[in-house]
């Protein structure tokens, strides 16, 4: 009896790695932006509800705003913290645990409705905003310097792109749902990027030893909350009232302290000294000027087509439709992240991040010169939020570029933050000036075009400011190629995969 012929090559095993191994590593760079789109849609899924939820809650519309300050406080705070905790004891451990306690805090506001565990439940999901720093740094160090710049920009991209999808499908499902199943949709999502994130990224080879900063992250907790919470709140407690000149003066004191002890500190939370060099100082600065200038666009334009049309240029779309608007700049922030990596590689992040600025200006020209129709409307969105992608992701290239590879995650924290202060600073200027120009149209109280007008202004002039400024970065600052970039790196896609045809 003959011997049965031999089998056939498995598909399954090419060099003995598999392909569910193979397909793994290739998924790598799609599930970490994945984890940055779902952060952004946390963060925008309950501006849908505002309206209604003094209403479902038992509570006012004064505590149902603090479940969006609970979020922006707690993502401010541990966005820089958790980067330095990633740097020492590894990025991939300190996602999960971002990624965690952002699920957790879905499935307790699915759980509840008092107001109180909701805020609790809305600061948890705060955490999930150190998901794009901890990327970043993962990205550097498993990825070969010729990957890195793109998959940086597409993950710099990802908080535009899930801010702008996550209004209208937030808004989709309280529409035609009960509301607490937004949140079970989002603690699904967040199951399954947990999942997926710890099955498809490798953990970085590179720390920085040390005992962590438990003194200055706690003087730094001290002080943003000073400042984002007068900032937030300025407008509705007065700003020449007695909490918010406490907080001011509370957040010069404990800043001043807190740069004191960071200089003096063996192992600091931040580097200051590092901080400090032109080439990190300043896309630190732009990231401030950068997130003021695009958050403008989300907050106006929302507000402006469900104006109701009485008002002489409102188009009285619901909030659906107000979300549909934003879509087209979604998908524009995605499709551009490849262009702004070719920008980069080509002329330098620093003409790419200026660029950006310079784009985003002349999207605020346009809502200038036309707000009554929506096709223009949606245009000149559109174009900002273009010019958003260039700058977000040329902005990471330029800290990478700068910072040793075991700072990573810190640094890029940091510029995170700066977007996030510069947001909640837009956040306070845009509502001042809308309510300097409220009138009473049919007895309600509204926004005069005018004052739309004078925020679409005040926000391309913050956008040439940070075009000039990104000019001002120190071209030695840049990386003239990815591979610069120092540092040990990680097991990355490509050597696993030319580990498996040596084998």
């Amino acid at each position: 009896m003959q011997d049965p012929p031999p089998l056939p090559a498995q598909p399954s095993a090419v060099g003995g790695v598999s392909s569910l191994e193979r397909l793994r590593v290739r998924l790598t760079v799609p599930v970490l932006a994945y984890g940055g789109i779902l952060m952004a849609v946390m963060q925008t899924a309950v501006v849908p509800l505002l309206p209604d939820l003094p209403r479902l809650t038992g509570s006012t519309a004064a505590a149902v705003s603090w479940t969006v300050t609970a979020t922006l406080l707690a993502g401010a705070v541990l966005t820089p913290v958790l980067g330095r905790a990633g740097d020492m004891y590894g990025k991939k451990r300190v996602l999960l645990l971002a990624l965690s306690l952002m699920t957790a805090g879905s499935v307790l506001c699915a759980l509840t409705s008092d107001i109180r565990v909701l805020i609790a439940a809305r600061a948890l999901q705060g955490a999930a905003a150190a998901v794009v720093p901890l990327s970043i740094g993962i990205l550097r160090d498993v990825l070969p310097p010729e990957r890195t710049v793109s998959a940086v920009a597409l993950m710099s991209s990802t908080v535009g792109i899930g801010a702008a999808l996550g209004l209208p499908l937030a808004a989709l499902v309280v529409e035609y749902a009960d509301w607490h199943t937004m949140f079970w949709v989002s603690a699904a999502l967040g199951a399954a990027g947990l999942a997926l994130a710890r099955w498809a990224v490798d953990e970085s080879a590179v720390r920085q030893p040390g005992r962590f900063d438990t003194l200055g992250a706690l003087g730094l907790a001290t002080l943003l909350i000073c400042l984002l919470l007068a900032v937030s709140q300025g407008g509705e407690w007065g700003w020449t009232g007695v909490p918010v000149v406490s907080l001011f003066t509370g957040f010069v004191l404990v800043l001043a302290l807190w740069w004191w002890q960071q200089l003096r500190a063996g192992r600091p939370l931040v580097d200051l000294r590092l901080a400090a060099r032109p080439s990190v100082a300043l896309p630190h600065l732009t990231a401030l000027l950068v997130g003021f200038s695009f958050y403008a666009n989300s907050l106006v334009t929302a507000q402006l087509v469900q104006a109701p049309t009485s008002t002489g240029y409102g188009l009285g779309l619901s909030i659906v439709g107000a979300g549909l608007c934003l879509l087209p700049s979604g998908v524009t922030m995605l499709f551009l992240s490849p262009v702004s990596a070719r920008i980069s590689m080509a002329r330098g992040p620093r003409v790419t991040l200026a660029l950006g600025a310079a784009v985003i200006a002349f999207g605020y020209a346009i809502r200038i010169a036309d707000s009554r129709d929506l096709w223009v409307i949606v245009l000149g969105g559109t174009i900002v939020s273009a010019g958003t992608a260039l700058a977000y992701s040329a902005l990471p290239t330029l800290i990478l570029g700068a910072v040793p590879a075991a700072q990573t995650g810190s640094a890029s924290g940091v510029n995170v933050l700066m977007r996030t202060i510069g947001q909640a600073v837009c956040s306070a200027a845009v509502a001042a000036v809308l309510v300097h120009h409220t009138h009473l149209v049919g007895g309600l109280p509204l926004p005069g075009l005018r004052g739309y007008l004078l925020a679409f202004a005040m926000a391309g002039a913050v956008a040439l400011a940070g075009c000039a400024m990104a000019l001002s970065i120190p071209v030695g600052g840049e990386p003239a190629n990815a591979g610069r970039w120092s540092g040990r790196r990680g097991r990355s896609a490509d050597t696993l995969l030319e580990g498996a045809g040596e084998s």
